[in-house]
């Protein structure tokens, strides 16, 4: 296998930058979205984040939209 290739247990996906599948690194955040002091605490989302291991661009999806 070559370093341009990715191994079996990396994941790929498509980068609008690299305009090719590359591999990712995928998490997942909790982001405040709320900016009362108040109820920050409640407003916290899941976010899956993936960030391409060749260019390095990040995106962000918010997990529970419908």
């Amino acid at each position: 296998m070559s370093k341009s290739e990715p191994g079996l247990t990396e994941l790929t996906e498509y980068c609008d930058d690299c305009g090719r599948r590359t591999p990712h690194n995928v998490s997942i955040e909790l982001k405040t979205e709320s900016s009362k002091q108040t109820n920050q605490e409640f407003s916290r989302e899941p976010y899956r984040v993936t960030e391409c291991a060749s260019c390095g661009d990040e995106s962000f999806q918010r997990m529970n939209d419908a």
